[in-house]
């Protein structure tokens, strides 16, 4: 696994269970765990997750209620509601909120697994058959692997991450402010100006490899990346 190329969210008030659930899931990527409404929300504000794994019955604001804020505010991210609830009423109250996927507990270990993979590769944050695809570009992520044509070539560390990063999002917006939460961590000493620094080298390289895509810069907004057309 690549450090920081998936990052996945557990909000679970059971401190036993959601170490469970981290322990099932943490083969995918980094995992980060809170375990109240508040934190609970506080955590896909930042929107830098690939995906959420959230509670109904939780302290502070619960699950419902968080789900319906965060489909108005990321439309486009996964939530896996994980309850005790099995009741027809309470999945067809979350599925008519926006849930992605409901798994009841107790759950299958494997039965969780399966289901977030097949979330993530729907949205396009796992690849098919492991990689992930924009223009002539493949990434291999388990590997650390970058294909441009039929040529490999080389990023390193958080340069590759911030390749996964941008192809997980393609077409649209991510902020500065997110990227550098992604890639160096809320509570990082380092100056949000690195972000531009890895933002510029990574062009450059894809530049010289001659790569199917653009990386727009939106002023005062964030970056997008997107395909171009072969010439």
């Amino acid at each position: 696994m690549v450090e920081n190329t998936i990052k996945l969210l557990v909000v679970e008030d059971d401190y036993a269970l959601n170490d469970t659930v981290k322990e099932t899931i943490s083969e995918l990527g980094e995992v980060v765990q809170v375990h109240d409404g508040d934190e609970g929300w506080f955590e896909i504000e930042s929107g830098v997750y690939d995906a959420v794994i959230l509670d109904v019955m939780l302290p502070g604001q619960d699950g419902f209620t968080i789900l319906k804020k965060a489909k108005e505010a990321l439309p486009n991210l996964p939530i896996l509601m994980l309850t005790a609830k099995g009741e027809l009423t309470d999945k067809m109250q979350g599925f008519d909120l926006g849930a992605d996927e409901y798994v009841t507990k107790p759950f299958y270990k494997e039965e969780l697994l399966a289901r977030l993979k097949a979330l993530l590769r729907h949205t396009g944050v796992l690849g098919q058959d492991g990689a992930l695809e924009v223009g002539n570009i493949q990434i291999y992520v388990e590997q650390h692997k970058v294909l441009v044509g039929n040529e490999e070539i080389s990023l390193q560390g958080r340069e590759f991450g911030l390749l996964v990063y941008l192809v997980q999002h393609v077409g649209q917006i991510v902020t500065k402010d997110q990227i550098f939460d992604r890639l160096w961590g809320f509570d990082s000493d380092t100056s949000l100006t690195v972000v531009e620094v890895y933002m510029s080298n990574l062009r450059k390289n894809l530049r010289q490899a001659e790569a199917q895509v653009n990386i727009k810069t939106l002023r005062n907004v964030g970056y997008t990346l997107s395909a171009t057309n072969e010439d």
